[in-house]
């Protein structure tokens, strides 16, 4: 790999119970800019898999009993680890994932930002005392860590998501065992080096990789030791992970797919709408759960916003991200840059317009323009499905009830956006929209201190903030009798 000052951090095995895990089957990690092979990874295969869950049972009690001043020190040193291997974590993750270096670098540092943030959090999961319904009673509330949590994580963040349930995970007193994608594992790997470094003990924090995404997943969603389940994925995939934790009625937190509107009214500032949407719909190529599906724009200045769009686009950079001065990275696979290409040509026959991009670009296999579509309706594929690439679809409205009820016309409820500068109409629309997360006059809304999650099938449960911990712990209820005998 290229650019990697500290060489430890380029790991080819699983982490289970602080030992890297050897095997005999390997898989190619390549590069989506050229296709090309990055190195080999071995296969943990579910042998492997069922070796962390029994190194994370054993050492979960120990992991528990710490204070939670004791986890938040190892949790801070972990923190400080990576922000000072930032630039080498940037550089591995932009050639196995594809996004610009700049936008690498700031996913590190965002997912850094949780092992600090619940390197505090944890010493706050507090208890509570319930007044009695006799004098010789006490009612006292425990919160107590859950115990083994199994995580399956995405490709398009692939340090974020693993630092973000694992941070908060372990300052609860849980032990982790996550299984990355297949397409992206070199990261999870670096950040267990790190860990290690850290003094994350043994069995604590596990990272099990292989191509055998269903067998594992099956396992870890069925295994009577695991406690805890959490994904970040489609919602056809979470649906069935669901399923199957159900056998042992595991405690589950799903960050699923999503339609995210993007709506501006008349009264917005214009330019500031252009900057939030590149902001949130073309970072990353448009790969992101919470990026702007739909464009919802207001018909008196539907044009406007459209034009002003579109010669934002004209400057942005697409290439490898490893460039300089590169804005948009390729797509994932060549399949995911055919998918979005098949949901624009569908709309194009169903009557929308293509007035920028709107087809592969040249500079290789995986890339795709940036795109802009008008003359979109609210049923037509570019708007119904999650595109998942960087196109932006933009539907007129005439008034704010109609923004409402289009914005709220999916199955989907994560994140949400709006401009406007009228603030009565900033408390109505926030509340009316059907989200678990809106963006009012902003773009990028995703920090360590906002509860991070949806509503509807986009999910349940909550990644940050002072909420993140309810996921990791089990509410326990001691009552007291005979205090006054």
């Amino acid at each position: 790999m290229e650019a990697i000052r500290y060489s430890s951090l380029i790991k080819t095995q699983s982490y289970i119970n602080g030992c890297w895990h050897a095997s005999q089957q390997r898989f190619p990690v390549n590069n989506p800019a050229n296709q090309q092979c990055l190195l080999e990874v071995d296969d943990c295969g579910l042998q492997g898999v069922e070796l962390a869950i029994q190194a994370a049972k054993a050492a979960q009690k120990a992991w528990a009993a710490k204070s939670a001043n004791e986890r938040g020190n190892l949790l801070r040193k972990w923190y400080q680890l990576v922000m000072q291997h930032q630039d080498d974590l940037a550089s591995i993750l932009t050639q196995e994932q594809g996004k610009p270096l700049a936008e690498a670098k700031g996913e590190i540092a965002y997912g850094a930002a949780f092992l600090d943030w619940f390197a505090e959090e944890g010493k706050r999961c507090y208890g509570d005392v319930i007044p009695a319904p006799a004098d010789d009673k006490r009612i006292v509330v425990l919160k107590q860590a859950v115990g083994v949590v199994a995580a399956v994580t995405p490709w398009n963040f692939p340090n974020a998501m693993i630092a973000r349930k694992a941070a908060a995970a372990l300052a609860a007193g849980c032990t982790f065992v996550v299984r990355p994608a297949q397409l992206t594992p070199i990261s999870a790997l670096a950040l267990a080096q790190l860990a290690e470094e850290a003094g994350i003990p043994p069995g604590v924090f596990n990272v099990v990789v292989g191509e055998d995404a269903r067998g594992m997943g099956k396992l870890l969603t069925e295994s009577p030791d695991v406690a805890k389940f959490t994904f970040t994925g489609s919602t056809a995939v979470g649906k069935q992970l669901i399923a199957q934790c159900a056998s042992t009625v595991k405690k589950v937190s799903m960050e699923l797919g999503g339609n995210a509107p993007f709506i501006v009214f008349d009264d917005a500032d214009i330019d500031a709408a252009v900057q939030g949407a590149i902001a949130s719909k073309y970072r990353n190529a448009g790969q992101t759960c919470v990026c702007a599906n739909r464009f919802l724009v207001q018909k008196g200045v539907y044009q406007q916003f459209s034009e002003k769009l579109a010669e934002a686009l004209a400057k942005l950079k697409v290439g490898d991200g490893m460039q300089s001065n590169v804005d948009i990275g390729p797509m994932i696979s060549e399949q995911a840059k055919e998918a979005v290409h098949e949901l624009v040509v569908d709309s194009q026959k169903a009557g929308a317009k293509v007035i920028y991009g709107g087809q592969a670009h040249q500079a290789g296999k995986q890339f795709y323009q940036p795109t802009i579509m008008t003359q979109v309706s609210n049923d037509m594929p570019i708007a119904k499905n999650e595109i998942f690439g960087p196109v932006a679809p933009i539907i007129m409205f005439d008034t704010e009830e109609q923004a409402i009820a289009l914005a709220n016309d999916t199955e989907y409820g994560l994140a949400a956006y709006f401009y406007t500068r009228d603030i009565g109409r900033v408390w109505r629309v926030g509340e009316a929209l059907e989200y678990g997360m809106v963006g009012i006059n902003e773009g990028i809304i995703s920090n360590a201190a906002a509860p991070f999650g949806g509503v509807k099938q986009s999910g349940n449960g909550r990644e940050g903030s002072h909420y993140g911990l309810d996921d990791y712990t089990e509410i326990k209820y001691l009552c007291m009798g005979g205090v006054n005998s």
